[in-house]
């Protein structure tokens, strides 16, 4: 679970190798090999989609309950 903005870039970078990645294993091998699989990428790639995607909501929740304690 990502907890911090640090942990959050680094999860971009990673997501974003990843889909780099992906996209030259499927250019290099169309079709399935032994080893890592482009399906195995995949589901790094979406897991990490969700977790950005969780602490992005995260974030989201706590500036609007920010915004609804501050006193006008």
């Amino acid at each position: 679970m990502i907890a911090s903005v640090q942990e959050y870039e680094k999860a971009k970078a990673e997501l974003t190798h990843l889909e780099k990645w992906l996209e030259r294993l499927q250019m290099e091998n169309p079709l399935p090999q032994k080893g890592l699989t482009k399906a195995g990428v995949r589901k790094m790639i979406a897991r990490l989609h969700e977790e950005l995607g969780i602490y992005e909501g995260t974030r989201e929740v706590d500036r609007a309950t920010r915004n609804d304690t501050v006193p006008n």
